[in-house]
């Protein structure tokens, strides 16, 4: 069995590459991930400050009230 398994390995291997390389049916799908990472990309680019400013009020507010409850928790 071990050997017959062995034996088969190279010609399964070959099988699922071919089937892999010449399958179609997830390439739509990988053209609209990538178009739509690339959106992402842009609206990050045109948005940046905001995103930034945003992120640093969200920052600060967390370590105001973790700064909060650690000295609330001390006493």
């Amino acid at each position: 069995m071990l050997l017959n398994t062995v034996m088969l390995f190279p010609v399964t291997f070959k099988s699922r590459l071919r089937d892999l390389v010449t399958r179609e049916d997830g390439e739509v799908n990988i053209v609209a991930i990538v178009v739509l990472i690339g959106i992402a990309l842009v609206l990050a680019v045109l948005f940046r400050k905001q995103i930034q400013a945003l992120l640093e009020k969200l920052f600060a507010s967390i370590n105001t009230n973790a700064d909060t409850a650690v000295e609330d928790a001390m006493s």
